[in-house]
């Protein structure tokens, strides 16, 4: 299978490193690693046509959704998960903890209106999940790094759902 990797990864340091690694772990397991890296596109608009062409000729998409600058995983990777999905491709979400959002952000509730709110006021979802829902209910979380999403590829996931 062709396989897009999305994530934040492609600004790590050690970046060069990490996608010869990701793409012999692939190669192991049969599979061929999309990485929106090629070091030639500058321009924004050419990168962000690129991503979505290696998405369109992906199989399925492998979503890095560790929180990213903050307690979310990287909006463009959220970006290219929703793109993945209106295309109708299965994506993998993975991330080293699953535990519910609302134990993650220490949400104080439910108050008298029943809800959990988080340290600045905002209501927190409160049903059991440990994205967002509009992540958590299309996607197949697997707890773990990419290792782990690439053993849940030969399994049937909720993307394999409307």
């Amino acid at each position: 299978m062709k396989l897009y990797l999305a994530g934040p990864d492609l600004f790590r340091p050690d970046v060069l490193e990490w996608a010869g690694r990701v793409a012999a772990l692939c190669r192991r397991e049969g599979h061929q690693a999309l990485i929106p890296l090629d070091g030639t596109r500058t321009d924004a608009g050419d990168i962000y046509r690129n991503n979505l062409r290696l998405i369109g000729e992906a199989d399925a998409v492998l979503a890095n959704l560790n929180p990213f600058r903050g307690s979310e995983p990287d909006s463009g990777t959220c970006v290219e998960i929703g793109y993945a999905l209106a295309l109708g491709k299965r994506v993998i979400g993975y991330a080293e903890t699953l535990t519910p959002l609302r134990h993650r952000l220490q949400a104080a509730g439910p108050g008298a209106d029943g809800c959990y709110r988080d340290a600045a006021g905002w209501t927190v979802e409160n049903f059991g999940l440990a994205l967002n829902l509009m992540l958590s209910v299309p996607l197949q979380l697997e707890q773990g790094g990419i290792e782990a999403a690439l053993r849940a590829v030969g399994r049937a996931g909720p993307a394999d759902q409307p």
